[in-house]
């Protein structure tokens, strides 16, 4: 018999000899992404968006949504996160529901509507970030007169790979409100009042207000900043003060103009939306020119530098799967020399 006839026998018996996989470990290995660097271009999400409108009838509003597939993947923007943008048009509203993904929502065009979670109502400026933690009622509703545009962020395929994704519609096509708009703020902001520590496990949802985030950023914009991404602020969870969410993590960064960052990698997952400005990411050595609107992502252990070449401030809101990263003991990171 020979090697192959025994690798034969093995496969008909649904047994694998570690000889068989092509990418045993020989000597040093290192991550190689399943998937490349790629930019999404606002003016064709945008087109979409509108397009869609035709299409998607307002009582099923909660469909308008605009995934950034990665041409690579099955589906999803990376391998463990999705992100896409969805619009709401005057007088709709969302269904409520609920689902294992943890989820986020980053305004981008518009004001006046409010997503509930959880009976508390959030209302949506440009520039807010609402999380609503895994297995949370939530539904969204415009009662303004102009449409609204957030990006949708979740660890959606994250789940899938576990095969643990339970959903569920609610009884009634909308929640009622019974938490006082302003509650999980009030509960849980800087100021607070003092109460025994809550459940490691609890997550409330939050609203963290454009109008502050910006003014720490433009504060901080006076010092020295990170070396690799500028003027850098991570979104903390307001329970415990770690990552945004368990398993997903939400950073703004502002980039001064003529400012560009020192190279570097890590094994956790990226993808940056160009909220403000414009600028220029070098990904792996492929080039990336992005301005205000457009995404792209930034695959595991990619050599990567932003610049802001221009003379006005650019600023790249982002999530990603470090939380999880993290918590597998997975985590590493290198600067370039």
């Amino acid at each position: 018999m020979s090697l192959e006839d025994f690798n034969q026998e093995l496969r008909q018996k649904n047994l694998m000899g570690y000889w068989m996989i092509p990418t045993r470990s020989e000597g040093f290995r290192e991550p190689q992404a399943s998937f490349d660097p790629f930019l999404w271009k606002w003016q064709e999400i945008s087109e979409a968006l509108q397009k869609s409108a035709r299409f998607i009838q307002p009582e099923e509003a909660f469909r308008r949504f605009i995934g950034f597939q990665h041409p690579k993947l099955k589906m999803g923007t990376t391998h463990t996160l999705l992100m896409g943008a969805q619009m709401i048009l005057p007088g709709e509203f969302a269904p409520a529901h609920r689902h294992m993904m943890e989820a986020i929502r980053f305004v981008v065009k518009g004001r006046g509507a409010a997503t509930i979670v959880n009976g508390e109502q959030l209302p949506m400026e440009e520039g807010d970030l609402i999380t609503t933690p895994n297995w949370s009622w939530h539904d969204h509703i415009n009662a303004e007169q102009s449409p609204i545009i957030w990006l949708d962020g979740a660890n959606g395929p994250m789940i899938q790979y576990y095969q643990a994704g339970f959903s569920e519609p609610y009884h009634q096509k909308q929640q009622p409100v019974t938490r006082p708009a302003g509650s999980s703020e009030w509960e849980y902001g800087v100021t607070r009042p003092p109460r025994p520590p809550s459940s490691p496990t609890f997550r409330p949802p939050y609203r963290y207000r454009w109008v502050e985030t910006e003014k720490k950023l433009r504060s901080l914009g006076e010092g020295a900043g990170d070396p690799f991404d500028g003027v850098l602020l991570r979104y903390m969870d307001p329970v415990t003060g770690g990552y945004t969410l368990p398993t997903m993590s939400c950073e703004i960064q502002l980039l001064r103009p003529g400012e560009k960052g020192r190279a570097h990698r890590h094994t956790y997952t990226v993808i940056d939306h160009a909220f403000r400005g414009r600028g220029t990411t070098v990904i792996g050595g492929s080039r990336f020119d992005w301005e205000e609107g457009d995404s792209f992502v930034v695959p595991p252990w990619s050599w990567h530098t932003h610049e802001n070449s221009g003379r006005e401030p650019a600023i790249l809101f982002s999530i990603n799967d470090r939380p999880a990263i993290e918590a597998l003991g997975f985590f590493r990171e290198q600067a370039a020399d």
